[in-house]
């Protein structure tokens, strides 16, 4: 009885002026449908699971595997290894200054875009620009910066033969402090792309509401624009440091002399022939690095949900 009324009441509501037997049969129907959706999902469960759930489950068993394939604690008490720490805290320092500096660069950006039409050339090229340049990482990025500011770039050289200023005293660019410049590169603009949705959302009403009461420019930004927007700029943060905390091909190519960050540690686990009795330290380390990446998006999703309120 309880199947025929909701069938009834979809029906009625889907297409009121059928007669009841035919409304009865489309409500099964759609039913039915709804039920069958799910199938719509089976290729991106499948992509998930051969490159995110797969990935993962091996790296963190052999992260407890030895080399006869036996369980051992060797692999991750090498994480308080003073190295280890050490890389970690590399990595830590860097995804935090760059993700620091992007997200306040970002934002600025975000403001200055918002006094052009959304319809304009310029804001037009500025989303074009910030999508493009969010994605060029990796190899491409590190020859742009080899061929501007390397030892034989081309900045490097003009200025100086022609200044007497040298840009490369020891090197710098190919060592962790190096990376900040290409890691910058990527994050603003993936910052533009993450925050700006969340400042255009901010409503007209509210400022004018603020003007009606007596409020200023400034004050409206620090009572209510700066509150509203503060859990999307911190997810938006929370995001950039994931990104840089994970990111390794600009690095490979750019500091490919040791292994100062935990994706080049991983790199040189795997491929290194010296290490004795922990030949799956790779393992332990990609876990290190699953922990770390974990915590941050768990506290994105709860940031994210809390900026989720003022759009809805």
């Amino acid at each position: 009885m309880t199947s025929l009324v909701s069938d009834h009441a979809i029906a009625e509501r889907v297409e009121p002026g059928a007669p009841p037997a035919r409304r009865r049969a489309f409500g099964r129907r759609g039913s039915r449908r709804r039920d069958l959706d799910w199938i719509g999902l089976l290729p991106f469960a499948v992509y998930l699971a051969l490159f995110l759930a797969l990935p993962t489950v091996l790296a963190v068993a052999t992260g407890f595997v030895d080399a006869d394939g036996g369980f051992t604690w060797a692999n991750a008490t090498a994480l308080v290894d003073p190295v280890i720490v050490l890389t970690f805290w590399n990595t830590t320092w860097l995804s935090l200054l760059t993700a620091g500096i992007g997200a306040l660069v970002g934002a600025l950006v975000c403001y200055a875009a918002m006094g052009l039409p959304e319809t304009s050339r310029m804001r037009s090229t500025l989303d074009a620009a910030t999508g493009v340049l969010a994605q060029f990482g990796g190899v491409m990025l590190a020859f742009v910066f080899i061929a501007t500011i390397g030892v034989q770039g081309v900045v490097t050289v003009l200025l100086r033969d022609g200044f007497g200023i040298d840009l490369q005293p020891g090197s710098w660019l190919y060592s962790v402090p190096g990376l900040i410049l290409p890691y910058v590169f990527f994050q603003v603009p993936l910052m533009v792309i993450t925050f700006l949705p969340a400042l255009s959302a901010l409503k007209p009403q509210w400022s004018e509401a603020n003007l009606v009461l007596g409020g200023s420019r400034t004050s409206f930004w620090i009572r209510i624009g700066m509150p509203v927007l503060a859990p999307s700029f911190w997810a938006s943060f929370l995001l950039l440091f994931a990104n840089a905390f994970s990111s390794y091909a600009t690095a490979a190519a750019l500091a490919s002399q040791g292994s100062q960050i935990v994706p080049l540690q991983i790199r040189a686990a795997l491929t290194s022939e010296t290490v004795l009795g922990r030949e799956n330290l790779a393992g332990a380390l990609a876990l290190g690095m699953i922990a770390v990446v974990g915590v941050v998006m768990a506290l994105y999703s709860i940031v994210q949900r809390r900026a989720a309120r003022w759009r809805s």
